[in-house]
């Protein structure tokens, strides 16, 4: 079983961040993977026609994909454009949840409407059924990031909710095996609860790994995803560059 994640590709007419997904997309199709997951952040400023040209690379993948709302999105026009790809459980919060090649993945979406920040907390009953649907652990979705990352104005709008989760995750049958997010625009890892919680680097151009105001170091990323291979009967996690 083999999952690939992208995130954050602000697509937006000024921007030719539809030009670093398709590379992405062009980069995905030769590992061939079970699974696409897109954590979010797809266009910036509600733009239709973004979203339609998403759908397409998306397409191009060739394979089953999935998608959560960022902070950024309008979750009409997500519906509007991929309700035939992706069955969302809810009409208001946009989760999914799948089994995959036998495999269970989580989607949670965390925003708020109108706010750039996220919150959890308002869907662990939803998750912690989810979770104990199944003696296999599953992979969970979100688009923001959970542990704080060390960059003051990101860690700002960071998810609510990470203790909380911890204690779900300690006393659910069968905790997630991973965490996978987006939100920073730069791959990160950390742990939470027992549990590795990964960043998705972004599509769009990366942010400075500011980890203090006199250190600004240049931004040198290219367009980054995720791999998740669990062949091996427990996940190994690639940070890719395309």
């Amino acid at each position: 079983m083999l999952i690939a994640q992208i995130t954050d590709i602000h697509a937006a007419p000024d921007n030719d961040n539809l030009a670093r997904l398709q590379r992405v997309i062009n980069w995905i199709i030769t590992v061939k993977p079970d699974l696409l997951v897109v954590t979010g952040d797809l266009t910036d400023n509600g733009w239709y026609e973004g979203y339609r040209a998403i759908e397409t690379e998306l397409q191009r993948a060739q394979c089953r994909y999935l998608v959560l709302p960022g902070n950024s999105d309008d979750k009409q026009m997500m519906r509007d454009c991929l309700q035939a790809a992706v069955h969302w459980r809810s009409d208001t919060a946009l989760h999914f949840s799948e089994v995959v090649n036998g495999f269970p993945v989580i989607g949670i979406d965390t925003t708020i409407d109108g706010e750039a920040r996220g919150d959890i907390t308002r869907h662990l009953q939803w998750l912690a059924t989810e979770l104990n649907k199944s003696t296999q652990p599953a992979l969970l979705f979100m688009h923001h990031h959970i542990f704080p990352c060390g960059i003051e104005p990101l860690d700002e709008v960071i998810c609510t909710g990470a203790t909380e989760l911890s204690q779900l995750m300690a006393s659910c049958n069968t905790p997630p095996l991973a965490i996978c997010s987006g939100h920073i625009h730069r791959s990160m890892a950390a742990m939470l609860g027992g549990v590795p919680a990964y960043i998705c680097g972004s599509v769009c151009p990366a942010n400075p790994l500011m980890l203090d105001k006199q250190r600004v170091p240049p931004v040198t990323d290219p367009a980054a995803l995720m791999i998740y291979d669990l062949s091996k009967g427990y996940p190994v996690s690639s940070h890719i560059s395309v």
